[in-house]
């Protein structure tokens, strides 16, 4: 619905023009930000997902080795142990205002946890090459929520963005002009009026 064209809703036009001209740049510099914040997290995430085929690898290798030297078996009752990893908390920091989870994790050194009797290095290795895998997995956990967080809050501000720049600023840009238009039309009208009843007085004053 058109505002009716007075002076007061041409005031309330510009302002709200301005602040949706406000609001897009706003946006637009919130979403090149997150861009940016999740581009450098791909980045990331690519340079993990390689460490850890590799250490995934590396580890499967030693701990075969083991099973060949001790005995499934025995590598298996030496798993059971092995501590459950309990020491993983959650913190979180904002990005643009979105919530980015940080897992926090004791950076203990790994030490055996059973006994040196019947066992071999190449279970102590992969014991510290699945330690790894366990910290590069953390990461990389922590990165793959953070990118879909960030990509989410990306689309939800391009939408507003989008509405803002393509429905609301040509709305109230086209309402600014119209009203402007009218009431110059008004001014124009209200001054030959003026001219006209003058031109009279002074006809009449003759």
């Amino acid at each position: 619905m058109a505002m009716v064209p007075t002076k007061g809703n041409l005031i309330i036009a510009k302002n709200t023009l301005a602040l949706c001209r406000t609001g897009y740049d706003l946006l637009d510099k919130k979403r090149n930000i997150l861009i940016r914040e999740m581009m450098n997290l791909i980045d990331e995430a690519k340079k993990i997902q390689s460490t850890i085929e590799t250490t995934f690898s590396e580890a499967y290798s030693a701990l075969q080795q083991a099973n060949i030297d001790i005995g499934i078996d025995t590598v298996e009752k030496l798993g059971y142990a092995i501590d459950v990893e309990d020491s993983v908390s959650i913190k979180f920091r904002s990005v643009m205002g979105v919530e980015i989870p940080i897992v926090i994790m004791d950076e203990k050194v790994e030490k055996p946890s059973y006994g040196m009797q019947n066992t071999t290095s190449s279970l102590d290795e992969a014991v510290v090459k699945f330690g790894n895998v366990k910290r590069l997995t953390r990461q990389l956990a922590q990165i793959e929520i953070s990118v879909y967080r960030i990509a989410d809050s990306v689309k939800k501000t391009q939408k507003r963005a989008n509405a803002l720049k393509n429905i609301m600023i040509p709305r109230y840009e086209a309402e600014t002009r119209n009203i402007q238009n009218a009431l110059e039309e008004k001014d124009r009208e209200e001054f030959s009026r003026l001219k006209v009843i003058k031109a009279q007085k002074q006809k009449h004053n003759r």
